[in-house]
């Protein structure tokens, strides 16, 4: 009688991100800063001259597949360690037998996934061997490396930023799953591109994130009597347990939601703000395009009626730089409330479209001879800086020095309006033109 396995027996089918890891560079997906033609890590990688290096970045971007990829292609002999399981005793083991093999000519590299896990003393049991070159040490990190790993051991390796994947990127590769054997070649389904950009940007530059997202859905699509499979969006918002959406980030409903946000925080509205922030972030808009976007509306609409906007909006984009979302939904949230209950003023917005509208019609103004450097003797003897007053070895630390081109002698630009802080500055700019009145030199009376 033939022994038939039970269904408890039977090998579980690996998840589909587990399948289709890349198995070379050609396979893998974004990081062309890092992995295109020519670029360093990937020369390093194909001409196998690794040296000890760190890859930090956010999960799903790559990390672990980069080392994967280079325990084929090297050889050297490649361990690979975990952070979370392993302590000082495996750590001196692995130290020990690479010791040994390097004696006998050999390289070891040791892979460590989340090295931020391991404590000091664990770090610093890897230092010596990597100084005396018993290993090639290659860590990855969802944390920032200049805090979560030791400075010795930083020193001597280079570190690799990874960034989050680009929609487009996260498309390419479900078109991908969607073909390879590996993936769904093997089945026919039917998916719309609107619905695969969904999944794409419901991920968040995470590949993992994407191909868990597209196997549920393909698993939970609608199967016709030949065992085509159909997607609906209807199938992802079950999947992903959101409603959709998601809007065309070139199309229109992108800009009237950027612009629903941005006319908010100028009318003083945070509830509004708030509400349009979350739909864009819950579309699974890039939220550093929002932070560019607030930072931007900090000096546009507020400028120096609150000065600490723009501080709290650049703090907002490099939360959103450093952790990505779902995190920093609150460091946007904290930011676009500020802005609506900051004092608004648009003076520097007027100033600069102002001088901007005159510098582009007068590019031939000269600039006045008193403010021109002179680093040179010929320039000195045409009068380069001549009559220039250094305002700081004055008494009021002012001047009466000409300044603007002879043309545009009188023209203001900047206009301060009296609200919040800029109140203050209207009453410095006006004391300084009083100053700058009552000192003009006087004008020979045939002038006047």
């Amino acid at each position: 009688m033939t022994y038939q396995p039970t269904l408890f027996e039977s090998p579980m089918e690996e998840p589909l991100a587990a399948r289709l890891r890349p198995r070379d560079l050609d396979e893998f997906y974004g990081q062309e800063h890092l992995l295109g033609q020519g670029k360093v890590l990937r020369r390093l990688i194909e001409q196998d001259k690794i040296g000890s290096m760190i890859f930090w970045g956010p999960p799903g971007v790559g990390k672990t597949t980069l080392a994967r990829i280079i325990a084929r292609r090297t050889k050297a002999k490649f361990i690979d360690f975990s952070a979370v399981t392993s302590g000082i005793k495996e750590i001196k083991q692995v130290m020990s037998e690479a010791e040994n093999s390097r004696r006998f000519g050999e390289k070891t590299i040791l892979f460590v996934d989340e090295i931020h896990r391991f404590n000091k003393a664990q770090q610093d049991a890897f230092l010596p061997y990597v100084e005396k070159g018993s290993i090639i040490l290659i860590g990855a990190t969802t944390e920032n490396p200049s805090f979560e790993v030791n400075g010795a051991l930083l020193s001597r390796c280079k570190v690799f930023v990874l960034q989050a994947l680009k929609p487009e990127d996260l498309e390419k590769l479900l078109r991908h799953a969607l073909t390879d054997e590996r993936g769904f070649g093997g089945q026919k389904v039917t998916i719309s591109d609107e619905a695969i950009e969904l999944i794409a940007n419901f991920a968040n530059g995470d590949a993992r994130s994407a191909l868990s997202t597209l196997e549920m859905a393909v698993l939970n699509g609608d199967m016709d009597e030949n065992g085509a499979v159909t997607v609906t969006n209807e199938t992802i918002e079950q999947c992903t347990s959101r409603k959709s959406l998601l809007y065309d980030k070139t199309g229109e409903e992108h800009y009237n939601l950027i612009s629903a946000l941005h006319k908010s925080m100028r009318n003083s509205d945070p509830d509004a703000a708030v509400y349009w922030l979350a739909r864009m972030l819950e579309a699974g808009e890039d939220p550093i395009y929002i932070a560019r976007r607030v930072t931007r509306f900090a000096s546009e609409d507020i400028g120096l009626a609150d000065p600490q906007a723009l501080r709290l909006s650049i703090a907002a984009f490099e939360a959103c730089r450093l952790i990505g979302m779902p995190e920093c939904s609150v460091h946007l949230t904290e930011a676009v409330v500020y802005m609506s209950l900051a004092p608004k003023s648009n003076a520097l917005y007027m100033a600069y479209e102002s001088a901007k509208k005159d510098a582009l019609t007068m590019l031939a103004e000269p600039v006045p001879l008193v403010i021109r450097n002179a680093p040179t003797k010929l320039m000195k003897e045409l009068d380069y800086g001549k009559g220039y007053v250094y305002a700081h070895d004055t008494e009021d630390k002012l001047s009466t020095m000409q300044c603007l081109p002879d043309s545009l002698v009188g023209k203001e630009y900047y206009r301060p309006t009296e609200e919040g802080r800029e109140g203050a500055f209207k009453e410095r700019l006006e004391e300084i033109k009083a100053w700058k009145k009552a000192h003009a030199p006087k004008k020979p009376k045939n002038e006047e």
